[in-house]
Parts: C-alpha cells; sequence; structure tokens
C-alpha cells in the first residue's frame, strides 16, 4: 500500500510539472511608451512582444515613467492601444500558425494561459493600464497608489506557483509602490512571500530624469535591491540593451523591408531615434524556446548573459553584465544570436501579414520534448551520447544541428569534448575532473525554410 501512495504521488508530481511547463511564463511590462519623435523604441518593443503573444502571458501592461517622461503624460497611452488594435487586425493571421480558430471566453483568458495561445485583443485592453506617474523613491508611500500597483497585488494573490516578470523598460516605481503598500498591513513573513513572487528584469535604470541617471539614490530600484536583497530576483542589463540598439541601428535597411509595413502592426512599427528596441531584451530573456531558464541569469539565453555581483550604484548587489569580463562574455553571445533573433521576428511579421510562412523546428532530444531543460546522470571518465535525430519540422524543411557547451553556466567551466558537434546525434566526452560537477550542453537546430529559424534545447549532466 504504501509503494502504491508513493507512486500515485510520483505520477500527481510528474503530471503537474509537465502541466506546469506547458503554461506560458508571466509577464508585466512597465513602458513609458510615447510618441515617436520622443519614445519609438516603446512602439518598437511593443510590436515584437505582441507579435509574440503566443509565447508570453501578458498579465499586465503598465504605462509609467521613464527618462524622458517625469511625470508620465497619460495621453501617450493612446500609443499603446495603437499597437493593440493593429495587433486585432493581425491575430488572425498569427493564429494560423498554430492552427487556433478562435479565442477563449474572456474568463478563461483571464485564468492560465497554454504555450500557443493567442489572447483577444480584448484580453489585451483589459491589461493595459496606468502605473505610477512620478518616479524614483521619493514618491513612493501614500498619494502614489495606481491602478498597475493595485493589480500587481491582486496578480501575487492568485492561486498559481508561476514566478510573476517585472520587465522594466522604464522604471520600477510601480512595482516599489506595490510592495510598499503590502508593507502596511503584512507581516514580515507575509511581505516576504509577497516579493518572492515577483522577479525583475531592468534596461538599465530608468526611475528617474535622463540627465541625472547616475543619481543612482534617487530611484526607487536601489531601495528594492537594498531592502530585499534575499528576496527579489533583481537583473539590471547594461549590455544587452546597448547591442540591441546598436544591432538594430546597422541592420535597419532589414527592418525597412521585412518588419515595417509587415501587418498592420509593421505599419505602427516606427522608424528608430536613438536606438532599436533598447526593451526588447527584458521579454527575450523569457523566451521559452529552449535555450535558457530565467531562473538562472547565468544561463545565456536571447537577453543577454548575468552574474551575480555588485549593481552599479556600487553599494546595493544584482544580476547584472556592466563590468569585465561579463560584459563581453554577454557581448560576444549577444552578437551571436542577434541573426536568429532578429530572422524568429521577421517570420513572425510574414504570418502577420500573409496568413502563412515558416514555423520553428521541434527539438526532441533522447526522446524528451518540450523546451524545459533535460537533466541527465554521468559517470566522470566515460561518454554520453545526446541523440537529436528524432527532432521535425513541420514543414518538412531539412534540420542542420549544433552541439555547443556553455562553459559560463553549471561548475564544469572547462571545454568539454564533443564528437558529431554538426550531427544529429553527439556524444560528449566526461574527463575524470569533471567528477562531481555540472556540465551544460545546447543542442541548437536550424531548418532551411524561410529565416533557417531556430530552436534549442539546454542538457544539463550532472556528472557522478
Amino acid at each position: 500500500m504504501k509503494h502504491l501512495l508513493a507512486f500515485i504521488l510520483v505520477l500527481f508530481f510528474f503530471f503537474t510539472m509537465v502541466k506546469a511547463q506547458e503554461l506560458k511564463p508571466r509577464l508585466v511590462v512597465m513602458t513609458d511608451i510615447g510618441p515617436a519623435e520622443v519614445e519609438p523604441d516603446d512602439n518598437e518593443s511593443a510590436v515584437r512582444l505582441l507579435s509574440y503573444a503566443d509565447r508570453f502571458e501578458i498579465e499586465a501592461i503598465c504605462t509609467t515613467i521613464g527618462w524622458n517622461c517625469d511625470p508620465y503624460p497619460a495621453a501617450w497611452a493612446d500609443y499603446l492601444y495603437r499597437v493593440v488594435d493593429a495587433y486585432e487586425k493581425d491575430v488572425n493571421n498569427l493564429m494560423r500558425r498554430s492552427g487556433q480558430k478562435d479565442f477563449l471566453p474572456i474568463q478563461k483568458e483571464n485564468g492560465k494561459q497554454k504555450l500557443g495561445y493567442w489572447p483577444s485583443a480584448e484580453y489585451l485592453r483589459s491589461r493595459v493600464m496606468m502605473g505610477s506617474q512620478r518616479a524614483g523613491i521619493a514618491v513612493i508611500g501614500e498619494g502614489n497608489d495606481s491602478p498597475g500597483s493595485d493589480f500587481l497585488i491582486k496578480l501575487a494573490q492568485e492561486d498559481d506557483p508561476r514566478p510573476i516578470w517585472v520587465t522594466s523598460w522604464g522604471g520600477s516605481n510601480t512595482l516599489a509602490q506595490a510592495i510598499w503598500r503590502v508593507k502596511q498591513t503584512a507581516t514580515e513573513e507575509e511581505l516576504k512571500a509577497f516579493v518572492r513572487k515577483f522577479r525583475i528584469y531592468t534596461i538599465t535604470d530608468q526611475d528617474m530624469q535622463y540627465s541625472m541617471r547616475m543619481n543612482r539614490a534617487y530611484s526607487s530600484h536601489q531601495w528594492l535591491r537594498q531592502a530585499f536583497a534575499d528576496d527579489l530576483l533583481f537583473i539590471w542589463d547594461e549590455s544587452a540593451w546597448l547591442n540591441q540598439n546598436e544591432l538594430g541601428k546597422q541592420n535597419w535597411k532589414s527592418y525597412e523591408s521585412l518588419i515595417q509595413n509587415h501587418g498592420n502592426m509593421g505599419k505602427v512599427y516606427p522608424t528608430f531615434k536613438w536606438g532599436v528596441e533598447g526593451d526588447t531584451p527584458s521579454f527575450l530573456h523569457l523566451m521559452p524556446n529552449g535555450l535558457n531558464n530565467p531562473e538562472d541569469p547565468t544561463q545565456v539565453g536571447w537577453g543577454g548573459y548575468h552574474i551575480l555581483g555588485m549593481a552599479p550604484d556600487s553599494i546595493t548587489r544584482a544580476w547584472t553584465n556592466w563590468q569585465q569580463p561579463t560584459k563581453g562574455i554577454s557581448n560576444d553571445y549577444e552578437h551571436r544570436f542577434y541573426p536568429d533573433e532578429f530572422d524568429d521576428f521577421a517570420a513572425r511579421m510574414a504570418w502577420a501579414n500573409d496568413g502563412k510562412g515558416n514555423t520553428n523546428p521541434v527539438v526532441i532530444v533522447n526522446g524528451k520534448k518540450g523546451v524545459a531543460a533535460i537533466y541527465m546522470k554521468a559517470k566522470a571518465g566515460k561518454d554520453l551520447l545526446l541523440d537529436a535525430s528524432r527532432s521535425k519540422d513541420v514543414e518538412g524543411d531539412e534540420l542542420s544541428f549544433s552541439w555547443w557547451q556553455q562553459k559560463e553556466a553549471g561548475s564544469f567551466h572547462s571545454p568539454a569534448v564533443i564528437e558529431g558537434t554538426t550531427t544529429s546525434k553527439a556524444r560528449i566526452h566526461l574527463p575524470e575532473q569533471s567528477k562531481g560537477k555540472e556540465l551544460h550542453i545546447i543542442c541548437e537546430v536550424h531548418d532551411n525554410g524561410a529565416f533557417h529559424l531556430v530552436s534549442y534545447r539546454r542538457i544539463i549532466i550532472q556528472v557522478k
């Protein structure tokens, strides 16, 4: 009887995990979107985000302060609604990517959304709201509550084990206010539990005016890192957003020909002013494409590579990449991934325009489907076979394979010997010195269809 009960518990845990892996990551956006002549990059990132609305559970998009707007003009929110309106015209074409025929009732859309589901424009409009309209730690307190900060409190109270990722295209003042509000009545343990529901990925620190951007103490972000150092996963990016801006400018002709005027969303994709889509890495870090686990910022993804260390304010700690050698490592990966990241976006805009196109390959390693990392055990001094030959492509395109090691992740940082790096099967030689260590191997698969789309699978090898 005890064995039967244990078996039932194992099955319950297994199916719970599988079900969780089918769900989208929970995403909240803090954007200082505005007129194209002032803030074109947020408009651009909004188009990119909604072209991936099937990959993220967009819990809220809060219009809020940023470098160029303190206080935030409420009328600027119209630019966000304009992107949602364009999405409404394109979404039927986008739904053809996955064969989706219709939308769920709005009550079900407000529940947990599975990967691959395109939400209705009605749902998205219901999730657009005003956040904090003033910047800095000084305004946190009475009188600074907003629909956004109230809604964050509501989200954290939902019966949902998934973390809530706050991606800051502007300032995170809205989250700081929500935490302050809960702090007024919560016990210490209740406050910790509330904070631990959230993660932050902030594009530099924009909880202030641009002219005073080096005055780190002005920002509410510093308070969040100081007061909740043990409870809040805080990513402060100072590499991916800069490369996204600069590489976008260098490749702007591709945006003109493949993004702008493709579909209705392409028609509202503005020409750059400062840089191109500087805020996009914040949600690329969450992209469920098999490359990384957002909970571990050392696992490099399309949003860069980060380590836990001293923040740029030289007072607090954060997951960041502002110093060498980390900045150089992140920079190299960002350049490596940029062509695939752009092509993936361009392929989606082709669907928005034409209602047809290419889709990403499905990577299956050692019989395991999905996007979550595959954990394997092996013995030092032995070989481990990784087999991706059952990977497939919906359109029947030919697949090419690349196996590589991310040496910065895990605990074994020496180069691993990989045999068959460009075949569907790879053999990993595990040296004696890898005993007790963890290796991270990436299976990268491209198709030969339009835009040569890519998918990944991370294999984490625990060496006995």
